[in-house]
């Protein structure tokens, strides 16, 4: 599903326009995305957290020279599923 069925559906759900639905996710979207940018949690209850993670320095390898290098250490994105969620998917 892409974000224009997410809207598609979102609107049919609840009785909204697909113009007032997109709005909303993309107001979603933008403010979990600002949060976690910040490093704030952002938990939906039966629905799973949104929250950065550090990601530390580590050695790799160049795939066409097969040279070691080091991949430097960065903050990444992460989603933890919910128990609902978890139990929805495989029940």
């Amino acid at each position: 599903m892409n974000k224009g069925e997410l809207v598609d559906a979102v609107a049919a759900k609840t009785n909204i326009t697909k113009k007032q639905a997109d709005e909303i996710i993309s107001a979603f979207l933008s403010v979990v995305t600002e949060a976690v940018a910040e490093g704030e949690k952002v938990t939906l209850i039966g629905f799973g957290s949104f929250e950065r993670r550090e990601r530390s320095e580590r050695e790799g390898r160049n795939p066409k020279t097969n040279e070691p290098m080091t991949i430097p250490a960065t903050k990444v994105p992460a989603f933890s599923a919910g128990k609902q969620f978890k139990e929805k998917v495989a029940p």
